[in-house]
C-alpha cells in the first residue's frame, strides 16, 4: 500500500499541475473574451453650442441663439439719437460680477445706484457693451449712451447663459434673415447707425473671464 502511494504520488502532482494550468487558461480566455464584448464605457463628448447674440437696434431687443436656433428673447434699450448704439459684428471680451462705474470725473462703486447694474458684458468696441441698468424705466427705448441696457432679472440670465468669445450681431436696420425672429416691425424714430467714438462707460479696470 505504502509503495503504491509513493508510486502513484508523481502522477497526481502532474495532475493537479494539468489542472491548475488549464484552469488559469480558460480564466484568461474569459477575461479576454468579456473585454471584448464589454461596450465602450467612455462616451463621445458633445460639442459646445455654438451661441450667438442678434440685437436689432430697430426692435430694441436681443436673441440669443444656439446652434441656429432661438433660446431667448429679451427687451433692452439701445443707444439715444444723439449716442446710436454700434452696428457690426463684434464678440464678448469680458465678463463682470457688480463691476464699477466710471468716467471722468465720476466714479461709481458697485450698488443700486450703478448706471451698469449688476452685469457687464465688454464687447470688442471700446467702451461699449451690454449691460444692466439702473433705469429699468428706459427699457424698450432708444435712452442709452450706445450701450445695451437690460433690466435686472434678463441680464442676469443672459450673463449665465454666455462666454467670453460668444459672437455678437447688432443690427442697425431690420432684416428678412432675423425678420421672423423680432417679429412685425416696431416704429422706432431716431434709430441710426452708430458712431463708436460716444462710449457709455468703461467698466471696472478688473477684467472678468
Amino acid at each position: 500500500m505504502r509503495r503504491q502511494s509513493k508510486a502513484n504520488q508523481p502522477t497526481t502532482q502532474a495532475q493537479a499541475h494539468f489542472c491548475v494550468g488549464l484552469f488559469a487558461l480558460a480564466l484568461a480566455f474569459s477575461s479576454s473574451a468579456a473585454a471584448q464584448s464589454a461596450p465602450n464605457s467612455t462616451a463621445p463628448v458633445k460639442p459646445a453650442p455654438v451661441r450667438r447674440i442678434i440685437v436689432s437696434i430697430p426692435d430694441r431687443k436681443l436673441a440669443l441663439l444656439e446652434d441656429g436656433r432661438l433660446v431667448k428673447l429679451y427687451s433692452v434699450a439701445v443707444g439715444a439719437p444723439e449716442t446710436p448704439s454700434p452696428s457690426g459684428e463684434f464678440q464678448i471680451v469680458q465678463r463682470l460680477e457688480n463691476p464699477g462705474y466710471y468716467k471722468p470725473g465720476v466714479v461709481v462703486a458697485p450698488g443700486d445706484g450703478n448706471p451698469l447694474g449688476t452685469r457687464w458684458m465688454g464687447l470688442s468696441v471700446k467702451g461699449f457693451g451690454i449691460h444692466g441698468t439702473n433705469r429699468p424705466n428706459s427699457i424698450g427705448k432708444n435712452a442709452s449712451h450706445g450701450c445695451i441696457r437690460m433690466g435686472k432679472h434678463d441680464i442676469e440670465d443672459l450673463f449665465a447663459r454666455v462666454s467670453v468669445g460668444d459672437h455678437v450681431t447688432i443690427l442697425s436696420e431690420r432684416t428678412e434673415e432675423f425678420a421672423q425672429i423680432f417679429g412685425a416691425p416696431e416704429n422706432a424714430p431716431g434709430t441710426q447707425v452708430a458712431r463708436n467714438d460716444q462710449p457709455e462707460s468703461n467698466a471696472s479696470a478688473e477684467r472678468g473671464e
